[in-house]
């Protein structure tokens, strides 16, 4: 909400400065704050679907859904980037003077602010909860900051040098920064839709929780994994006993191991097979991940 707020009043304040200077590259910063209306509205969408407990036909939950919010924001990016980038070609071929350039210029410093507040409070929030969405809006913000500094300091210069082509040259620029910044959210959200698996410290943390109940010939573990679904994350790994174990003495160390994993990494999910070390079928699907 929050969001969606920031970018109704960002997007008046660019598109007027846009409108009282004739300036394309303000006009770029008002497209884009108009993609950050739109990806904020599908972000409260997919985090009302994401926040859902699972269910039936959901057992792992709804957190995915909020990849599908960061592709959109991703997509939209793209649109708003192309838009500027036409529209600062054009003007690159018929050039027009700007007008009331130092009252623009105001407007869109404050706008810039604004969204420089709302996307720091984001990613801090995101972080915290391990949202995908809330992060991606939050650097969507920031980089909308950036692309609105560079846009400033463009015009400043066609006030300053009276070369109205440097007006669209700037846009230009923002333009095709924007295009990767749109790259970047729609591979991060792939990559989570496709089970990735957790960063490589997380899993280092893990395994070394796991190498402390390590007892060669006794007990080991293999076919260690583990993903991340949006604000959810998971592990499944194979626990090796002697077969001659009574399931109660497998069955607590496993909660054991299980135990001290949450101790690390307190909001995952463990799913722990057990079965005999001496086994040779215990061995069949320990590569198979």
């Amino acid at each position: 909400m929050l969001s969606i707020a920031a970018a109704i009043v960002t997007m008046a304040l660019k598109g007027g400065a846009a409108w009282l200077t004739g300036s394309v590259g303000l006009l770029s910063d008002a497209a884009e704050s108009l993609v950050n209306l739109v990806a904020a509205v599908v972000a409260l969408i997919a985090l009302k679907v994401a926040i859902k407990p699972a269910d039936e036909n959901h057992p792992y939950g709804h957190s995915k859904a909020e990849y599908f919010s960061a592709v959109v924001e991703g997509v939209m990016i793209f649109v708003a980037a192309g838009f500027i980038i036409f529209t600062s070609v054009e003007r690159l071929f018929n050039p027009r003077e700007l007008e009331q350039l130092g009252l623009g210029l105001g407007i869109s410093v404050v706008a810039a602010i604004i969204n420089g507040a709302v996307g720091f409070v984001l990613i801090r929030k995101g972080r915290t909860a391990g949202s995908a969405t809330l992060l991606a809006d939050g650097k969507h913000l920031l980089t909308d900051v950036v692309t609105s500094v560079a846009v400033l300091l463009g015009v400043g210069l066609v006030a300053i040098t009276h070369e109205p082509r440097l007006d669209a040259v700037v846009a230009l620029l923002a333009g095709l920064n924007i295009l990767w910044t749109g790259y970047r959210l729609i591979r991060d959200s792939v990559n989570g839709l496709m089970d990735i698996a957790l960063p490589e410290e997380t899993n280092r943390q893990l395994e070394s929780v796991l190498d402390r109940f390590r007892q060669p010939g006794q007990i080991e573990f293999h076919a260690f994994r583990t993903r991340r679904a949006g604000n959810r994350q998971f592990m499944d790994v194979h626990v090796l006993v002697p077969g001659t174990w009574s399931v109660l003495r497998g069955h607590d160390l496993t909660e054991d191991v299980i135990d001290a994993i949450v101790e690390v990494v307190p909001d995952i999910r463990v799913s722990a097979h057990l079965e005999p070390i001496e086994d040779p079928r215990s061995y069949a699907d320990e590569h198979d991940f």
